[in-house]
């Protein structure tokens, strides 16, 4: 078992639960709807750890990587569409965890917010031209692991467990509590940010950038179930935080300081710079799994040289999109848009395209003519199935849900 492996699941794990996005939602879901939408967590958790086993398994045993399948599965046409709208998605989180990071910084050092975008710009420049790929899953990964401090603040709250226990079992708001749209909104929401598509595209890829092989599957089960549930463990807690921090006070979680002073409030300035520090390598993380996800994705579909193992001479197409989308993502957030609401937004279309992403990966995953002995069983292919029904009805509702409660405001 190659233990370092497990920071390239842990950091994909804290992009994609513990981004901005994710934070706030999660708070603000406990602070609106106490625990009943931690089966929505469950749910998702299971659903990622099905995925990103699958594609894992996809890229050690074939080296391919997601877009190349969807390329190959799907069609030109539709897996230009899908590529597009990820894309663009990809670049709306890239730009709020650059945004967010700012707000981080602004609130350590009280300089000004736009300064503090360039900075960030800079930052992830030189450390994605300049850091290895092992040395980004495991420094990003091992330090965002600093968010386990809002496990310890959960806890600490002391919590109803039998409450918290109801919460795992579906339920829905009662007939009188006008809320039902936005809880609808708040569980497409929340399936679509535990289940991110960046998340398969960048755990894929990461595994041919390790050069995996076959030998590599059960490292694969293990980074996904340690990878997906830690971050599940810590989506549950913060939503557990807001139900107990937001909920009493009638705040909304609208600024990643916010949840720096939950911390701060039982475990003082350790809990606050713990909390901020983790917050900033887990946002970290997100940019560059986004940012590079653009260039992966570019690339794969049409067949350039890609990966951060190759000279930036070799890849230079490669190298020049995860430098633009850096770049724009940055103007985007200059303009003054609220970070958090530019990736509440990109959380809601994301889920949109996670049809078009795992479907191919469900086509070549089942085919033994492709895959051989190491194509789906009856456990991967009846979960994944099922799965690709949930989503495909979160697609169907996500749009008409965002208009219906004017973005989450109800």
């Amino acid at each position: 078992m190659k233990i370092l492996e497990l920071f390239l699941g842990i950091l994909t794990a804290m992009g994609g639960f513990v981004e901005i996005g994710e934070l706030t939602f999660m708070m603000n879901a406990g602070g609106i709807f106490d625990y009943r939408l931690l089966w929505v967590v469950l749910l998702g958790t299971i659903g990622i750890i099905v995925y990103g086993e699958i594609a894992g398994r996809v890229a050690a045993v074939r080296a391919q990587p997601v877009f190349d399948i969807v390329r190959e599965r799907a069609g030109i046409r539709l897996g230009l569409l899908t590529l597009v709208a990820s894309v663009l998605v990809c670049l709306l989180t890239c730009a709020a965890e650059i945004g967010a990071i700012a707000l981080l910084w602004q609130l350590a050092s009280g300089w000004p917010y736009r300064g503090l975008i360039l900075l960030a710009l800079a930052f992830f420049l030189l450390v994605v031209w300049f850091v290895p790929f092992k040395g980004i899953e495991r420094i990003f990964g091992l330090l965002g692991l600093l968010m386990v401090v809002f496990v310890g603040l959960a806890w600490s709250m002391h919590p109803d467990w039998g409450d918290v226990a109801k919460g795992f079992v579906p339920s829905v708001p009662r007939a009188g509590e006008g809320k039902t749209l936005l809880y609808a909104y708040y569980t497409i929401a929340l399936i679509s940010s535990v289940m991110l598509p960046y998340e398969t595209y960048f755990y894929a890829s990461g595994a041919i950038e390790d050069k995996w092989t076959p030998r590599d599957l059960g490292t694969n089960r293990a980074i996904v179930i340690v990878g997906f549930l830690l971050g599940g463990v810590l989506a549950a807690s913060l939503l557990v935080v807001g139900k107990l921090y937001l909920g009493p006070k009638h705040i909304e979680a609208g600024l990643p300081g916010t949840a720096a002073l939950a911390a701060a409030s039982r475990f003082g300035a350790i809990g606050l710079w713990t909390a901020l520090a983790g917050m900033f390598f887990a946002f970290a993380g997100a940019a560059i799994e986004t940012a590079l996800c653009c260039a992966y994705n570019t690339a794969q579909f049409f067949g350039w040289p890609w990966g951060k193992f190759r000279a930036p001479r070799t890849a230079p197409r490669f190298v020049a999109c995860w430098v633009i989308v850096f770049v724009l993502a940055a103007v985007v957030v200059l303009t003054g848009v609220d970070p958090v609401q530019v990736v509440e937004y990109s959380i809601v279309f994301s889920v949109v395209i996670l049809p078009l992403t795992y479907f191919p990966l469900m086509a070549i995953s089942r085919d033994r003519d492709v895959m051989g002995v190491h194509a789906n069983g009856v456990v991967a292919n009846t979960l994944g199935w099922f799965y690709f029904v949930v989503i495909s009805i979160a697609a169907v509702a996500a749009i008409p849900l965002l208009l219906l409660t004017h973005g989450g405001q109800g």
